[in-house]
């Protein structure tokens, strides 16, 4: 039941966008239709559900000092991580290439960009600080690309509504969009005096 707390912990109580607003280029960048937000939302859940799990094993078995190597080598951690994450955006990239062409232009250079997205490094840098398992860790980062998910698809079929809105000229575009994320950062931090242990009868 643990695991799954974490999972709707991150996804709803602490979403990486909507409440500490990591990877807000992207999110803001991709979320102008349903079919190019969907598909990066998509390669984010697995890009997190990935790298989390494979962080966790770097830094338990090479960079601590019970690790394998028997030194402190922390130091590292931004560098391999980094890596890591670039290795799976690469995958996702020439996965989304060959089946979706379509989906591989219109998502142009912010797919290579996830491996930059400040959310994803994020995830990794909180894993580690609040000291979770392996299991925990690869719950936590499905539940942060789930929650990554949900907020651009969200934001995404707003703003394809909101194009047959009269809205004044000077909000159009990133001023509505910004609005529209503050709004919804709100109601998402709304949800942070739940705990999520009364559903799961862990409590």
């Amino acid at each position: 039941m643990e695991l799954i707390n974490i999972f709707i912990k991150a996804a709803f109580i602490e979403n990486m966008v909507l409440a500490y607003f990591l990877g807000m280029c992207s999110y803001l960048a991709v979320s102008k239709t349903l079919d190019t937000a969907f598909g990066l939302g998509l390669a984010v859940i697995f890009v997190l559900g990935i790298t989390m799990p494979i962080n966790w094993l770097i830094t338990t078995f090479l960079l601590s000092e019970s690790g394998l190597l028997g030194m402190d080598l922390t130091f590292l951690r931004f560098i391999l991580f980094i890596a890591v994450i670039a290795s799976m955006v690469q995958l996702v990239e020439m996965i989304i290439e060959k089946y979706s062409p379509a989906l591989y232009s219109s998502l142009g250079i912010f797919l290579p960009l996830i491996t930059v997205n400040c959310a994803i490094l994020g995830g990794s840098l909180f894993m580690i600080a609040r000291e979770y398992t392996f299991p925990e860790s690869v719950s936590f980062g499905l539940g942060s690309g789930f929650g990554f998910f949900l907020a651009i698809i969200a934001i995404a079929a707003i703003r394809e509504k909101i194009r047959y809105s009269n809205v004044p000229g000077p909000l159009r575009g990133l001023g509505m969009a910004f609005i529209l994320t503050g709004l919804m950062g709100i109601g998402f931090m709304s949800l942070m005096g739940i705990d999520p242990g009364a559903f799961t009868g862990t409590n």
